[in-house]
């Protein structure tokens, strides 16, 4: 046909400006301005949960610390081992922080006051010298906190991230809670506050693990209390909706003293080291955790075995 010397072969190239290019997967970093990229979150995950943490509240200068040495103290000089968990190194701060609890209760001084906005972690394995199978070891993580930090929350304020981040954890937590002889009537305000925020996070106070601690009870004139009404009555008396918190959700209550302590050259220091509490605060602890008294004396057929072994 004569049409067909008219025809010419298909082609793919086209006379334009824009010539088509072959597919390609490089793409321009250009940012639409109606696209709004999203960030990663930042986790607060708490690392390594498996443990029993203790994490003390009180104002500063409320004997946290003290109370805090003086019972590990007890645990690794009288009770058992405690010792370092594997796995969980604690970090340096930690490490100083023991050091100086175990070196310096012996010479009768004090331990120092808390960093702000630091949560220090010490992860520690306790192993009880009784001899008995239901009293087991236990991981301990005992968190010490900055008592000006505990202001924080002070009419709805909340607390800093570092502190948050254990709260707000699913983590089996014991809470003990510190005022001082002298200064219990200014906290009872700010542990009612603090429990409220307990509340608010959840924690059901019918059931959690919490007991109240009334340090430097020695300024009262005496290492002891005469009677549980004693320290009852000086519960109700100075801290009344905190007494009130105590009886409604049938949570624990004691007195802590560490000792004769004087101030001789304008620093408190202590003459006589008395572990009397800390034994009483540490088989709470112990027993609150694991259900079994430190002491506890064993089955029969153990008690059998132990009458023969010794």
């Amino acid at each position: 046909m004569e049409n067909n010397e008219n025809l010419k072969p298909l082609s793919f190239e086209i006379e334009t400006e824009e010539t088509l290019k072959p597919l390609s997967f490089e793409f321009k970093n250009e940012i639409k301005e109606d696209f709004v990229p999203i960030a990663k979150t930042i986790s607060n995950d708490i690392k390594n949960k498996d443990s029993n943490f203790v994490f003390f509240f009180g104002t500063a200068e409320s004997g946290k610390s003290v109370i805090l040495s003086s019972m590990l103290y007890y645990l690794r000089s009288y009770a058992g081992v405690l010792r370092p968990k594997l796995g969980t190194p604690n970090s340096k701060e930690a490490n100083v922080l023991l050091s100086d609890f175990f070196e310096n209760i012996r010479l009768g001084v004090l331990p120092n006051r808390t960093t702000r906005d630091q949560v220090t972690r010490l992860d520690q394995v306790f192993e009880p010298n009784n001899k008995s199978k239901k009293v087991v070891p236990i991981d301990l993580t005992f968190l010490e906190t900055s008592g000006e930090n505990h202001n924080d929350i002070r009419r709805g304020g909340s607390y800093h991230s570092s502190i948050e981040s254990f709260l707000n954890a699913n983590i089996p937590l014991t809470f003990i809670i510190v005022t001082s002889y002298e200064s219990a009537y200014k906290d009872d305000s700010l542990i009612n506050e603090f429990l409220d925020e307990l509340e608010r996070k959840g924690k059901n106070l019918k059931s959690v693990n919490a007991i109240l601690v009334v340090s430097k009870w020695d300024k009262s004139g005496r290492m002891d209390v005469e009677s549980a009404e004693e320290l009852d009555g000086f519960i109700s008396d100075r801290l009344p909706m905190t007494s009130q918190r105590i009886d409604t959700y049938g949570l624990s209550k004691t007195y802590y003293t560490v000792g004769s302590v004087q101030n001789a050259t304008g620093e408190e220091r202590i003459n006589l080291l008395n572990l009397s509490t800390a034994e009483v605060l540490a088989k709470w602890l112990y027993r609150s955790i694991i259900g079994y008294d430190l002491d506890y004396e064993g089955t029969f057929w153990e008690r059998l075995k132990f009458s023969f072994t010794n």
